[in-house]
């Protein structure tokens, strides 16, 4: 093992920031989101989709605006599921 593989991030594919809003079936705001990633990933998390990496907790919730994959607004959002992709 390098001595290294300390230093390195988890790398969470979106999909499980997803899967997390399904299970809790709760309405979340960017700052509500970003902190229960954080709570469930850890600070120090990066994530990825099929356009970006290296997402930080907080621009992971903007990559996913971005991509269409909430309703409603930055205050009270949930996940749409229509948007889920199949991959």
């Amino acid at each position: 093992m390098s001595k290294f593989a300390n230093l390195r991030k988890p790398d969470t594919h979106a999909h499980e920031i997803l899967e997390m809003m399904i299970r809790s079936g709760r309405t979340y705001s960017n700052e509500s989101l970003a902190a229960e990633i954080v709570e469930a990933f850890g600070e120090d998390s990066t994530f990825h989709t099929c356009s970006g990496h290296g997402l930080d907790p907080y621009d992971i919730v903007q990559h996913l605006w971005g991509k269409g994959k909430f309703t409603g607004n930055p205050e009270a959002f949930v996940f749409l599921p229509a948007s889920r992709c199949n991959h």
